[in-house]
């Protein structure tokens, strides 16, 4: 059965004779064909050569023809900055700087990098008839992000009106990237919202369904099929996207695939996912990747499921990897000797992190995909960026990206199971969504605090004044209370004049002075047997 026709029967939740196979090729189009992101998103025949090789080296189903968040964004007045190996990032927000809504039109056909995609369609429908191609178009809470800042996220309680009003004007923009997409060729639309990730379901209901709603019944009355991509931890909202009525939902690793095909098959909504897209296919090798897709066939099943990346391809993923999944979906045998295979251990190194964050700084680590390539990662970063300024010398960030192992590695060794996610000396304090200005720098200042009075608490000290008689201290007692008085210092005194308890410090006859200094080495955690080693060397 051919591609196009297979992706139907899995949308209609009919038994098929073979999982459906749909690489989401981005970027990766370009590293195929040896161009980089920005000329190979800039040009049609660079897609087109792009797309198609994809399709002759994976042998896929379907395919997208462009993955690309920026398109709406970049004519709507946001700037934008280009890298070679990634989609681009946006990096301003037009309604945050003081244009208004009203300034905003719907794009048109000819606008800014729509006919890119426009005529790919075109030309990728007549070569390719029997593979399915998804048009995809920015969700408009993503597009709404990308206008407002992430200041959306405080107005969706201080002034809903103010973000509906952006809401219903992104889905304007939605329905008309859809007709465009549609009118070209392209077999089913692709709603990608992914920073649906960031809010609960009830902010979802309220803000995202009946936006998302419309749109796919537009798509509905034009006869086509419909699926909403999202990625990040969602999982709060897997039910409530499949309450938009979309013909399919498509999830990245951050969610059970079991969990969204008990709620997609119940609500009658074919599903498809979650291939894990970097410790797997960027950075592991066809083993790893006919391992993990076997899973996901098992798993899925052979009725309403896709398999697919988590989300778009990173531009560098070894071809040969997603060329071990494609041979693996179209062969069956090869598909029982993956099955009957010892699944191998994980031999990744964890490292000892129980005495993280022990550095006098307090140190905010972001464990992201990529923040030049995730929407949600990027405006996790940005948020930490936009406060630590105001603990100039006392706060570090920094961003791990888990496309490298080390970052990976790192991620696993702080528990961190879903990104992004922001942990504060080594303690996981955000998951997955981006928190409020005020509720990060209350965290950041917490932990600024529990330092400070971990370091009053380490100049803790004692003087001990030894006396045969009390009487005896009497004179060095007063200087010393005198000393301390003069110095501002908040010191103990204690005098001892039981003979056996001088005799313990060494001392036969009084007066005599000992001084204590206490350090604190830690705090509500259990230190290493090497860590305490260390500390008894200094004694």
């Amino acid at each position: 059965m051919k591609g196009l026709e297979l992706i139907k029967k899995a949308f209609a939740l009919e038994e098929v004779e073979r999982i459906p196979w749909v690489p989401f090729v981005g970027v990766h189009g370009g590293y195929l064909t040896g161009v980089d992101a920005e000329t190979y998103l800039k040009s049609t025949d660079e897609v087109v050569k792009g797309v198609s090789k994809a399709i002759e080296e994976y042998n896929p189903d379907g395919v997208p023809v462009v993955f690309d968040l920026q398109i709406e964004a970049e004519i709507l007045g946001c700037n934008l900055q280009w890298a070679p190996h990634n989609p681009p990032a946006v990096i301003t927000h037009p309604l945050a700087n003081g244009t208004s809504l009203a300034d905003l039109k719907v794009p048109e056909i000819s606008d800014g990098r729509i006919p890119v995609a426009v005529e790919a369609t075109k030309i990728l429908r007549e070569k390719h008839p029997d593979v399915a191609l998804y048009g995809l178009i920015t969700g408009p809470f993503t597009l709404a992000l990308h206008l407002m800042g992430t200041d959306i996220f405080m107005k969706l309680f201080e002034a809903p009106e103010e973000v509906n009003a952006v809401m219903e004007f992104c889905t304007k923009v939605g329905v008309k990237m859809s007709e465009y997409l549609l009118d070209a060729g392209c077999d089913i639309i692709a709603v990608v919202d992914p920073m649906t990730s960031q809010i609960d379901p009830m902010t979802f209901e309220t803000f995202v369904t009946p936006y998302c709603t419309e749109i796919f019944d537009f798509v509905r009355k034009k006869e086509k099929l419909s699926s909403f991509f999202v990625c990040g931890h969602a999982q709060q909202n897997i039910e409530a996207m499949c309450n938009c009525k979309p013909d399919n939902v498509s999830i990245d690793e951050n969610i059970p695939l079991d969990f969204v095909k008990e709620i997609a098959l119940k609500k009658g909504i074919s599903f498809g996912g979650n291939m894990k897209l970097t410790v797997v296919l960027l950075m592991g090798n066809e083993d790893d990747s006919r391992e993990n897709a076997m899973e996901c066939l098992d798993m899925g099943g052979k009725k309403g499921f896709i398999l697919a990346p988590g989300c778009d391809l990173p531009m560098d993923t070894p071809p040969a990897n997603i060329k071990a999944v494609s041979d693996l979906v179209h062969d069956p045998y090869k598909q029982d000797v993956v099955r009957a295979l010892e699944k191998k251990e994980s031999t990744l190194e964890i490292f000892n992190m129980k005495d993280y964050g022990q550095a006098d700084k307090v140190i905010v680590d972001i464990i992201t995909l990529d923040s030049e390539s995730c929407a949600p990662c990027q405006y996790m970063v940005e948020a930490v960026k936009k406060v630590a300024p105001q603990f100039e010398g006392v706060v570090e960030w920094r961003e791990h990206a888990i496309k490298k192992m080390d970052a990976v590695t790192f991620m696993s060794s702080l528990m961190v199971k879903n990104i992004p996610t922001i942990c504060i000396d080594g303690k996981i304090a955000f998951v997955s969504q981006i928190p409020p200005k005020s509720e990060l720098v209350a965290a950041i200042q917490k932990r600024i605090n529990a330092k400070l009075k971990l370091k009053i608490q380490q100049r803790k000290s004692k003087i001990l004044l030894l006396c045969s008689e009390e009487a005896e201290c009497t004179g060095i007692k007063q200087n010393i209370h005198r000393a301390i008085t003069e110095l501002g210092k908040d010191i103990e005194v204690k005098v001892i004049s039981d003979k056996e308890k001088m005799a313990k410090y060494g001392v036969a006859k009084g007066p005599a002075v000992v001084t204590v200094n206490y350090k604190l080495k830690s705090e509500g955690i259990e230190p290493s047997l090497d860590v305490m080693k260390e500390w008894i060397k200094e004694l």
